[in-house]
């Protein structure tokens, strides 16, 4: 052998040649499918969810039916998988269905709660005794909630609870009064709240308010030494409590609209007072 002759170097192994038309399996859908599937599943199961679990539902069901086609081509080796995503995308959509209906039917029960307490909480007028306004010799309001309450008359509230407005009687406002105009008249007017139901009525919440005229301007509360404290406190089954407020209303005014408002679940009621 020559010296030159160069030594024969090993043969490098070829990797056996792909068969011709194999592709790798595709199995993202499947996978997909079912991960949405259980995670709607879970939120069908808790409540007000049920949107989520609608949505869920369906992009898995839509996965595992395009996933399931795959398999079917060979292009995907996770039939079951799929298969299973697609049922799970399924049952969150019963789920959310059932869900829907619940929630609507719950929301529904609390707007007719809501309404009926509200109902309840109607006054119907409550005349003065003798059917006469106190002291003035006229005619008091009759049952019903439309009537019109006047000085003497009571708004009587299903649960028990009475609110009374006597007549209005001429203030003398102190030179300290915050709220009286010069020139104005003072009127003060006495509101008795009695409890005749079965549960004591927080007191604190009333608001009372006045317009004067037959323009209705607000006549605008006078506080002094004497008035404007109002309501505090509870009041008892079967006690009763007064408190006086004084307005300021125009001179020429003849008559006194007072509204009086127990409370946030109860309506206001109004008496209109002559001046």
């Amino acid at each position: 052998m020559s010296q030159y002759t160069q030594p024969q170097q090993p043969q490098q192994p070829y990797a056996p040649a792909q068969a011709p038309g194999t592709r790798p399996a595709r199995n993202g859908l499947g996978i997909a499918a079912l991960v949405l599937g259980i995670i709607g599943t879970v939120s069908g199961l808790i409540p007000f969810f049920f949107w989520l679990a609608g949505i869920l539902g369906l992009i898995a069901l839509i996965l595992g039916l395009a996933g399931r086609g795959r398999a079917k081509r060979g292009e995907a080796t996770n039939k079951g998988v799929t298969t299973f995503g697609a049922v799970l995308g399924l049952v969150s959509l019963i789920l959310s269905v059932v869900g829907a209906v619940l929630t609507f039917k719950a929301v529904d029960d609390v707007v007719t709660d809501i309404n009926k307490a509200v109902e309840d909480s109607s006054a119907s007028a409550k005349p003065a005794a003798g059917g006469g306004a106190a002291g003035d010799g006229t005619a008091g309001g009759t049952e019903g909630k439309d009537d019109i309450l006047r000085q003497g008359d009571s708004a009587a509230y299903d649960d028990g609870l009475e609110i009374t407005v006597n007549a209005p009687a001429p203030y003398t406002a102190d030179e300290f009064a915050i709220g009286h105009t010069k020139g104005n008249s003072a009127w003060t007017v006495a509101v008795v709240i009695e409890n005749k139901g079965k549960e004591k009525f927080d007191a604190a919440l009333v608001s009372v308010d006045a317009r004067a005229g037959a323009d209705g301007v607000n006549a605008e509360q006078i506080f002094d030494g004497k008035v404007g404290e109002g309501f505090s406190g509870t009041v008892l089954p079967g006690k009763k409590i007064t408190a006086k407020y004084a307005f300021d209303a125009p001179a020429d005014a003849k008559n006194l609209t007072v509204e009086v408002g127990p409370g946030f679940e109860w309506d206001a009621s109004q008496w209109e007072l002559k001046l």
